[in-house]
């Protein structure tokens, strides 16, 4: 991708805490918003799961090979382009930063088809302006019983909303009348957004 059309940093200058992608992905957005580098109505924030909380994701850094990493969640940035179509920001994928959402379908989603149903993902999109004025974590999910951290925290601050202190679950949760956004099955998704990206690149 140019530099010219790039909204974000590179992969290497983004601010990145491992195991703590919600909050990778809400600094991407407050990026955005703070250097203009593209409407902040163009993003969507993207979470993955499932009421298992139990989805596989293919060519993330953490995986070993062809096999999928099973999360119980992850966050990725959408960019809704009329000009590059839909692009998929993961800082955790093996692909590159960003990809189009066709390449990220094909080689990091595959499809829902043949997998056993508790494994199969559905998709929370939150507009991004929504998920920088209500996302707010105090990352005790990150913590053991012990109070020790399962994995180190980013170095600022905790993200907190007017509103709260911590609503992680309510951005996870996969049920349609908790929180903020839309949720889609897999299928879904990709109809709506593929669809987005095929419209734009012929107009």
């Amino acid at each position: 991708m140019e530099d010219e059309e790039r909204i974000t940093p590179s992969r290497e200058s983004c601010i990145y805490t491992s195991c703590y992608c919600e909050e990778n992905v809400w600094k991407l957005c407050e990026f955005v918003r703070m250097e203009r580098t593209t409407p902040l109505e163009d993003l969507f924030v993207v979470f993955i799961s499932n009421e298992n909380r139990q989805v596989p994701l293919w060519k993330q850094k953490s995986g070993r090979g062809d096999q999928p990493v099973v999360w119980d969640y992850h966050v990725v940035l959408l960019q809704v382009s009329l000009k590059s179509g839909s692009l998929v920001h993961d800082l955790d994928s093996q692909l590159s930063f960003p990809c189009s959402l066709e390449l990220y379908a094909d080689q990091a989603l595959h499809s829902d088809r043949h997998l056993n149903p508790a494994y199969h993902r559905c998709l929370r999109v939150v507009p991004a302006h929504s998920y920088l004025l209500n996302f707010a974590s105090d990352r005790s999910h990150m913590k053991n019983s012990d109070g020790s951290w399962r994995m180190p925290p980013p170095p600022y601050p905790p993200l907190r909303s007017a509103e709260s202190q911590m609503n992680l679950d309510h951005f996870i949760s996969m049920d349609p009348q908790v929180g903020w956004g839309a949720v889609y099955s897999l299928d879904q998704f990709l109809c709506t957004y593929l669809k987005a990206s095929s419209s734009s690149s012929s107009s």
